[in-house]
C-alpha cells in the first residue's frame, strides 16, 4: 500500500518523535510504501528514517523552491512546481492518508484532503493520528461542525481519530 503521511519538517521533542518512530517501523516492516513530502528534516526525517531502516519504500514529493531540503535517498523524488501541485499529486499516488503532527502545512494537508472526501472526489481512507492529544482541538471542533449541521456527511465516514499508532496500520490494513 502507498500511504501519504502529512506531518512536520520541524525538529520536535519525543511526545512526537517516539510514537512516529514506531509508526514508521510499522509502516516499513509491513512492506508498506511511504508517501511524503520528501523532506529530510525534523519529523519528515524521523519518519522517513524509521520506513526506510525497516525495509520499506521512500517515495518524496517536494517542491522546487524546498529542493535543497530533500531527502537524497528516497527511492523515488519527485519535485512539484508549487504546493498545490504537491498536494495533488501527494493525493493521487496515495492509496491511503495518515495525518501526523504538523504545523500550518500539515492543517492544509489535512483539511483539503477531507474537503475533497467529502464531495466525493476521493474515496481513500483518512486517518488521524493524534499522538500526544496534538489535535484535539482539532477533533473538538470537527465535531461541532458535525453536529452543528456543517458537515453533510457523518465525520467518521471523513475521518478515522486515533492516537494509537499500530491502530493505524490495523485500520488502514482492513480497507
Amino acid at each position: 500500500m502507498n500511504i501519504c503521511v502529512f506531518l512536520s519538517a520541524a525538529d520536535l521533542d519525543v511526545r512526537y518523535t517516539t510514537p512516529a518512530r514506531e509508526f514508521a517501523r510499522a509502516l516499513g516492516e509491513a512492506g508498506h510504501t511511504l508517501v511524503w513530502g520528501g523532506s529530510d528534516s525534523g519529523l519528515m526525517k524521523v519518519i522517513a528514517d524509521g520506513v526506510h531502516a525497516a525495509g520499506g519504500r521512500l517515495v518524496g514529493i517536494s517542491v522546487e523552491f524546498l529542493r535543497t531540503k530533500a531527502r537524497t535517498d528516497a527511492d523515488e523524488m519527485v519535485f512539484a512546481a508549487d504546493l498545490a501541485d504537491r498536494k495533488a499529486q501527494l493525493l493521487a499516488r496515495a492509496d491511503a492518508l495518515v495525518i501526523l503532527a504538523g504545523g500550518l502545512g500539515t492543517l492544509d494537508e489535512a483539511t483539503e484532503i477531507l474537503e475533497l472526501r467529502k464531495h466525493g472526489h476521493h474515496t481513500k481512507p483518512v486517518v488521524l493520528l493524534n499522538t500526544a492529544g496534538f489535535y484535539d482541538g482539532l477533533v473538538m471542533q470537527l465535531r461541532r461542525m458535525e453536529s452543528d449541521g456543517f458537515l453533510p456527511v457523518p465525520l467518521d465516514d471523513l475521518i478515522y481519530v486515533t492516537d494509537d499508532g499500530a491502530d493505524v496500520l490495523t485500520y488502514l490494513q482492513q480497507r
